[in-house]
């Protein structure tokens, strides 16, 4: 690895401690000042060189000229009725960041703070190519991939952002903009820091990666030591369902998608998660909830119904009293249910709603498409 100059500084961020190692000895340092600048970046949050005092001043002086830490730059904070909070992010334009390589991108995530702990929910694409009708970033289709700095910075932005109030358990849902599963390198780049116990330390308990149902994403991932828990989005009880709200299920049908979850090596604490996005009159009938039991009957699962948060697509919320006895169906069927009303409706927030959308709330400056080419 070449020294850099000022001008092509070498971004810390999103770096595996292999990589600031490899980084320190292009310097002449010992690999051992790899450790501690990864433990000053990732456990002691420290986004300036200057600040990292266990380091050498020579050192630092010379990591201030030839490298960088390169943040999400919060461009628009939304705060919603309920404490949630929708963060509009800048990213820097890295080389091979994706397609098209090098554009910039602006991205969101949502802090969700709760009363012994805290959700940050993250985006690994900036937009997506999935095309879920009745998911609002489906509208803008694939801007580029994040890198793992991307993704670790938006993690370490939000806890920065909230620190004062922060609660002693972090969880983290890659589930905002993007399928995590077509990012694959960086995702689990990403998620290695995160969950590394010497890293940014949040357990893999306490992270979930959620997939429109990539088998080969799901296969690979199977095979990873480090990795989160699983979330399938199935949103349908057939694949005709399927089929007219998720494109992708004729590349990969549920019939597929469910082989590959009986393969899937769970941990002895483990179940997978099926989402369930409940449209009004498409998929929230008693015939559906029976279809879906049947479907996931042999697996060791729980279901997260969540009902339609409302954007400019053609949907509707569906009925109170139809989402409880869904519920009701499944968990007679010995399937674990549960309701999540997503939080953030008021400012976009929510499950779905990611868009880089202008909001009614604190609309204080340029509005968003101005700012993102939105």
């Amino acid at each position: 690895m070449s020294h850099r100059a000022a001008n092509n500084p070498f971004n810390l961020l999103g770096r595996s401690l292999e990589e600031l190692r490899e980084f320190v000895q292009s310097l002449g340092e010992p690999t051992y000042r790899a450790d501690q600048i990864y433990h000053a970046l990732y456990a002691e949050r420290r986004f300036d060189v200057a600040s990292m005092t266990n380091l050498p001043a020579a050192l630092r002086e010379r990591l201030a000229r030839e490298s960088a830490i390169t943040l999400p730059q919060v461009r628009r904070r939304y705060e919603s009725s309920d404490g949630a909070v929708r963060y509009v992010l800048a990213l820097d334009a890295p080389e091979n960041a994706g397609a098209p390589a090098g554009k910039p991108a602006t991205v969101e995530a949502v802090f969700m703070p709760e009363e012994n702990r805290q959700t940050i929910c993250i985006s690994t694409q900036a937009g997506c190519a999935v095309d879920c009708h009745f998911c609002l970033t489906a509208t803008l289709g694939l801007i580029r991939n994040l890198t793992a700095g991307d993704i670790v910075g938006q993690v370490l932005m939000a806890l920065h952002d909230q620190r004062a109030t922060l609660k002693p358990q972090t969880n983290v849902v890659l589930m905002g903009q993007g399928e995590p599963l077509l990012n694959y390198d960086a995702v689990t780049a990403a998620l290695r820091i995160l969950l590394d116990p010497n890293g940014m330390a949040i357990t893999p308990k306490h992270t979930t990666l959620s997939t429109s149902g990539i088998i080969p994403g799901i296969e690979k991932l199977a095979l990873e030591k480090v990795r989160p828990k699983l979330a399938i989005s199935l949103n349908a009880s057939s694949n005709a369902q399927r089929d007219a709200i998720m494109p992708i299920n004729r590349k990969y049908p549920i019939e597929k998608l469910l082989e590959a979850c009986a393969r899937y090596p769970l941990r002895p604490w483990e179940h997978l998660t099926f989402e369930y996005v409940l449209l009004g009159g498409f998929n929230d009938a008693p015939e559906d909830a029976a279809r879906l039991a049947k479907l996931v009957a042999k697996l060791r699962v729980k279901v997260n119904l969540i009902p339609w948060n409302p954007g400019d697509l053609p949907y509707e919320k569906p009925n109170p009293a139809r989402i409880e006895e869904f519920r009701r169906i499944l968990n007679e069927k010995s399937i674990p249910a549960f309701v999540r009303y997503s939080r953030g409706q008021d400012v976009m927030a929510a499950c779905g709603q990611l868009a880089v959308l202008e909001s009614a709330r604190n609309t204080s400056g340029p509005s968003l498409s101005q700012i993102s080419g939105v």
